[in-house]
């Protein structure tokens, strides 16, 4: 198939629309190309210490019991926001874990805490840490291991 003339459009959502001689649209999503950069700073990492961000508490997730806190932190070095999620087992501290991925400014004061998982599994990758995942940061996506 011959696309004459070619036309490009980029919208708000990240998709290209190719006009087709036949008034055939095609619409490609590139989402996959704004992908955020993992940039090695420390807040990256899982043993960053208070000295290197600000915290403000969002609220708690009781959503399933869950009794999760949430919150958002702003890395002093890179100046990225992350929004965080930690679940404390005091029963099983191995099962202890949290997730943080990066949360835009503008959206930071519409976060609830209810809506803190749906937000971390629709990122495109978050970071996992603590006794769960031995300590160690675990970068991931999709469905949060809970």
């Amino acid at each position: 198939m011959i696309v004459s003339p070619m036309r490009i459009v980029l919208n708000e959502n990240l998709y290209i629309f190719f006009k087709f001689a036949s008034q055939f649209y095609l619409k490609i999503n590139i989402s996959f190309m704004k992908k955020l950069p993992k940039l090695g700073c420390a807040c990256e990492k899982h043993d960053l210490s208070e000295s290197e961000y600000r915290t403000s508490i969002v609220g708690k997730d009781f959503t399933s019991d869950k009794n999760a806190e949430v919150s958002i932190i702003q890395c002093r070095l890179c100046q990225r926001i992350w929004l965080k999620y930690t679940v404390e087992s005091e029963t099983a501290p191995e099962l202890s874990r949290w997730f943080k991925g990066i949360i835009a400014k503008k959206e930071v004061a519409e976060m609830k805490p209810e809506n803190a998982i749906e937000y971390l599994e629709n990122l495109q990758w978050y970071i996992g840490g603590g006794n769960f995942f031995g300590n160690k940061e675990v970068f991931g996506e999709g469905k949060l291991n809970l």
